[in-house]
């Protein structure tokens, strides 16, 4: 006998999971082109990442493969190797600057 939660359960098709990911990387995409800030452009780089693995996984899922999934296990890989990288050289700008603002960081000399 089924409950009556997992009888309920909605199904979701590739279209939806699509939009998803859609949305969250056109809202990292926008983060990146308006925000001034080198640590809030950082994270929206990283949404946009995280929009392009979600889409991976759900061509995965819904062609029956586990490729996409392997795929986005070595692509969070290397986005976490990525990220200490990166919050290294804005930690390293912050120290030699004393801002984490795009407009002031716009010399490779000071």
């Amino acid at each position: 006998m089924m409950t009556p939660f997992l009888a309920a359960a909605p199904v979701y098709g590739l279209p939806s999971y699509l939009l998803v990911s859609a949305l969250l990387f056109a809202i990292g995409f926008f983060g990146v082109l308006l925000r001034k800030n080198t640590l809030v452009i950082y994270m929206c780089l990283e949404l946009m990442l995280l929009a392009s693995t979600l889409a991976l996984v759900a061509f995965s899922k819904f062609n029956g493969t586990l490729d996409g999934n392997v795929f986005v296990f070595f692509v969070l890989t290397i986005a976490a190797a990525e990220v200490a990288v990166g919050l290294a050289i804005i930690v390293a700008l912050f120290r030699q600057r004393h801002t984490v603002q795009v407009e002031e960081l716009n010399q490779l000399k000071h």
